[in-house]
């Protein structure tokens, strides 16, 4: 017996004593960027939070528009934000009665963050916007860089087709709003989400995007233009101009 209970003893012990690489990150200290690090700082944790910010979505939705991530990483992930409160786990209605993955009300909270993060963040010289990016992120994207004192008086709606993903938002005085439905609107964007980042943010031609097949518009291309001047990147730091 007493030999029996060594072998389960260790056995016990062998799983339980995790690699390093396994075990969460702690940091043990006090300040509240600290916790915040041990939930939103490991790989790819902050990407799954900015992927939920326009509502619930599907675990094979979230890994097409992250394809760096793999299954096991993004399993482990979302198992991780559900324990921490972050996200939460649903089964949509019949027809769908499928598993869906969405934020708690304390996960939509973390939207600043993915904000500010993201505006400081383009000020890099070594950022490279020809990267690709998702649908949701280029829309969040736009949640951001709307300079509030160029919509002026315009009231302007506008739809988003990325694939099978669809968007609407309107545009107003406080801002842009966005929300996952049936793309409508004023002008209605279809194709890329790197290629609307091309347009908006690049000055690309919406001529030249829809013939290389990556960027349609429907509507008004004078409207599309004034949209698109809705939205200002923060200007690049220069770390010459600080040298002595």
């Amino acid at each position: 017996m007493p030999n029996k209970l060594n072998k389960t003893t260790v056995k016990l012990a062998n799983i339980t004593q995790l690699p390093k690489s396994a075990k969460k990150r702690a940091y043990r200290d006090a300040c509240g960027m600290a916790h915040g690090l041990e939930l939103l700082g490991d790989r790819w944790a902050l990407f799954v939070v900015r992927e939920l910010m326009l509502g619930p979505r599907r675990f094979g939705d979230l890994r097409a528009d992250l394809p760096g991530i793999s299954a096991n990483v993004l399993t482990q992930r979302l198992s991780e934000l559900e324990t921490s409160g972050v996200v939460v786990r649903s089964k949509l209605p019949p027809p769908a009665s499928v598993q869906v993955y969405g934020l708690t009300e304390w996960g939509y909270e973390a939207e600043p963050i993915v904000q500010e993060l993201g505006r400081w963040a383009t000020r890099s010289p070594a950022h490279d916007p020809t990267l690709p990016i998702s649908g949701v992120s280029i829309l969040l994207s736009f949640r951001t860089m709307i300079d509030r004192h160029r919509i002026g008086s315009l009231e302007l709606t506008i739809g988003f087709r990325f694939g099978e993903d669809e968007y609407s938002a309107s545009v107003d005085r406080s801002g842009i709003h966005v929300e996952r439905c049936a793309a409508a609107g004023d002008i209605i964007f279809s194709g890329r989400p790197s290629a609307l980042a091309a347009f908006v943010y690049g000055g690309a031609s919406l001529d030249a995007l829809a013939d290389e097949g990556v960027l349609v518009l429907h509507g008004d291309s004078a409207l599309a233009a004034r949209f698109a001047d809705l939205f200002v990147l923060p200007p690049k730091f220069d770390p010459v101009a600080i040298r002595p």
